[in-house]
């Protein structure tokens, strides 16, 4: 017989409702009820925040690192043109941009995940909101944010990256400013997508257009600025 053990997270708890080896701790209607309750929560939380921007990259970026600095620059650049700042609320570069928008006078807002290893809000969080399920989380970084700002980062900041890009490309939302912030840090990913990927069909030139690169902070903040009143988004 398989082990079987309880679920880690309530997100494992839905993908793995059907299997013997997890344990199953609620009805799908109260998994539906707390999924709506949560969306509910957030909506109600970020209604009134206006123009912003989402900031990634990566928890894992030390205070001392020069993608830190960017993050907190770039950050701060927005802040001080009209947007709030948006991030996981985590460490890292997550807490060096709320930070930036934090010290800048901007709205600065964290929407942290529950983990199996908890992570901490971090101390530059003006408007916190918690969620259980990444996927609801995932929903409020593009519901409520006019650009993404991506910074160096892992796992977690490349997925956010290509949802953007997907959603995007298959028109689910408008062609808002996909910025990635560290030519040396993204062009060998980019040289991959133009020398592999356009060949091969799997994307079109068109695709690579929706991404720009840049180690400006004030760049990343004037394509944005430049997007925002384009399309009649008050800053």
């Amino acid at each position: 017989m398989p082990a079987v053990h309880r679920p880690a997270t309530p997100d494992e708890e839905i993908l793995g409702a059907e299997r013997p080896a997890v344990v199953t701790e609620h009805t799908e209607e109260e998994r539906l009820e707390r999924i709506r309750n949560e969306l509910v929560a957030a909506y109600g939380a970020l209604a009134g925040v206006g123009c912003a921007a989402s900031i990634f990259g990566s928890a894992r970026t030390p205070r001392d690192h020069p993608d830190y600095r960017l993050a907190l620059a770039t950050a701060r650049r927005l802040a001080e043109a009209g947007f709030a700042v948006i991030t996981g609320g985590g460490p890292g570069s997550m807490e060096a941009a709320n930070k930036g928008a934090h010290e800048a006078g901007g709205l600065s807002i964290g929407c942290n995940i529950e983990l199996p290893h908890e992570q901490h809000l971090n101390p530059y969080v003006d408007l916190s909101v918690e969620f259980h399920y990444f996927f609801a989380r995932k929903t409020m970084f593009v519901k409520y944010a006019d650009a993404f700002v991506i910074m160096p980062g892992g796992f977690g900041t490349l997925d956010e990256l290509f949802e953007a890009l997907t959603l995007i490309q298959t028109g689910k939302v408008r062609n808002f400013p996909v910025v990635l912030i560290g030519h040396a840090y993204w062009d060998g990913l980019l040289a991959w997508m133009r020398e592999v990927q356009l060949p091969a069909g799997a994307i079109a030139q068109a695709d690579l257009d929706l991404l720009t690169v840049t180690d400006d902070p004030d760049e990343a903040c004037s394509i944005i600025a430049a997007y925002a009143k384009a399309n009649g988004i008050e800053a």
